[in-house]
């Protein structure tokens, strides 16, 4: 494993230094779950198209597009597209999430944050009928850099 980005050699946190580096597109795409009880995933199903799900979309694009506020040593980018989808298991929610922009860094947190903060928003959603749901498995699929 190489070296920690964000601590210097000295072993003081850093921010990266990407300035020399050319601007290039980049996406990244990441995965997160929400465990749940079969009735919960049942109930969930049955909503009206636009109710929970749709919040939890639109949490984790805002989540995304707030990334480098949350994490610290993140540069804040130009999202050019952020895209969140939810599917609903039989005990879990699905959440994948994939941000795109073109800058001198990558884009993985910001997939991971609005995947993760969309899991979150249904939890917070559907923490009365389940206190026994889990977030999991929060992970980035894949990361693509330049060649559209």
């Amino acid at each position: 494993m190489s070296e920690l980005s964000h601590v210097d050699d000295a072993g003081h946190v850093r921010m990266v230094d990407v300035g020399a580096k050319p601007a290039v597109q980049r996406r990244a795409t990441a995965r997160a779950e929400l465990r749940l009880a079969p009735e919960t995933a049942r109930r969930l199903r049955e909503l009206p198209k636009g109710d929970a799900l749709a919040t939890a979309e639109i949490a984790g694009i805002m989540a995304a597009k707030r990334t480098s506020e949350l994490i610290p040593l993140c540069h804040p980018l130009p999202l050019s597209h952020v895209e969140v989808r939810l599917l609903v298991r039989e005990e879990a929610v699905e959440i994948v999430a994939s941000a795109q922009t073109t800058a001198q860094t990558g884009v993985e947190m910001e997939a991971l944050v609005a995947a993760s903060v969309a899991a979150l928003t249904v939890y917070d959603m559907a923490k009365a009928i389940d206190p026994g749901m889990s977030v999991a498995d929060v992970r980035l699929l894949e990361k693509t850099k330049g060649g559209g």
